[in-house]
């Protein structure tokens, strides 16, 4: 599909030059849609085959045995959370019913020491609860976040030759990130959703990127095209989808877009033959990273589209938005 296109990362491995060209192909598919595939990314299939099988096996548990990772709370950001008890449209502030999927979620490997200072930054670094009866799942994911975070950095870095800036432009902004690693699983539809009600209500992302795998089953990722149109974004295999956020948006003062996109549903006819699985990992830069305009993206004699931003306050609170049980807005604790 035109609209996203599929770059090759390998090529961004020679010289300066040959990584100067990546990079604005990635430039162009930001300002074109916000959305593109790579390949060639260097995640190892093993660590991949690994997680994937992970996530797999922990939705097919029993619903009493997932429940032992449940989040403590509507808005807890770690753990397992139930099926319907998300709305991503409200983070836009459009009410629909809940969204047709449970996930598990995990954070940060560590703390930052010192911990940023704002007590509200713990939401950020809080504990994953890990089901007991798996106690293999926290070593496969992390060795998994490992390779995203990398992947990311590596992504932030073709992402400031694309703008005309250093390399390491963003490096000090992503050295104590709050990235999460997601997996979404989508049962099989046997009967009609409600009315509006998707697998994943329109929203666009949150932080800086998101790399995500996706499987190929019927009911699965659109994105909204500039002509305001719905296309699906294709399965590819061994490749990942890469979209970026509105905090990137905002730095770039809306130079690159932060794409609307949703998970739609399967054909009814596909019943549980279209059970859907995805990972995506949402990278945030650091709580404390300032996000102000690049002044690469500032024509002469504008001003900047939007005030300076915090990256941990402005992730908490679209988080929080998209809380909800049956579709009403759950303030997190």
């Amino acid at each position: 599909m035109d609209a996203i296109p599929i770059i090759d990362l390998a090529q961004a491995q020679g010289d300066l030059a040959a990584r100067r060209q990546v990079a604005a192909a990635i430039g162009k598919a930001c300002t074109d849609t916000g959305f593109f595939t790579i390949a060639n990314h260097g995640i190892g299939t093993e660590i991949a085959a690994a997680f994937w099988r992970s996530a797999k096996n922990f939705f097919d548990l029993p619903a009493a045995e997932k429940s032992t990772a449940k989040a403590p709370y509507v808005g807890y950001p770690y753990g397992y959370a139930p099926f319907a008890k998300e709305a991503l449209s409200l983070s836009l502030g459009h009410a629909a019913p809940p969204d047709l999927k449970e996930s598990f979620s995990m954070g940060p490997l560590g703390r930052p020491d010192p911990m940023p200072d704002d007590p509200e930054a713990a939401f950020a670094y809080a504990a994953t609860i890990w089901p007991p009866s798996r106690p293999e799942m926290p070593r496969i994911w992390a060795a998994y976040y490992r390779r995203m975070e990398a992947l990311a950095a590596r992504l932030m870095a073709l992402f400031a030759l694309a703008l005309d800036l250093d390399e390491d432009f963003f490096a000090a902004s992503i050295d104590r990130h709050v990235s999460a690693l997601r997996a979404n699983h989508y049962p099989g539809q046997v009967k009609p959703p409600r009315p509006g009600q998707l697998r994943a209500g329109a929203h666009s992302d949150y932080g800086s990127l998101t790399i995500l795998r996706q499987d190929d089953a019927p009911g699965g990722l659109q994105i909204r095209t500039p002509d305001g149109i719905w296309r699906d974004v294709p399965h590819l295999p061994d490749c990942f989808v890469i979209n970026i956020g509105d905090l990137l948006a905002q730095w770039t003062n809306d130079r690159w877009v932060s794409t609307l996109h949703r998970v739609v549903n399967p054909p009814l006819a596909a019943g549980h033959a279209s059970r859907r699985l995805s990972a995506a990992f949402f990278h945030t830069p650091n709580w404390d990273a300032r996000i102000s305009c690049i002044p690469s993206c500032l024509p002469p004699g504008t001003s900047p589209k939007y005030p300076v931003a915090l990256a941990g306050p402005h992730l908490m609170a679209k988080y929080r938005k998209s809380q909800a049980v049956d579709g009403q807005q759950v303030e997190g604790r």
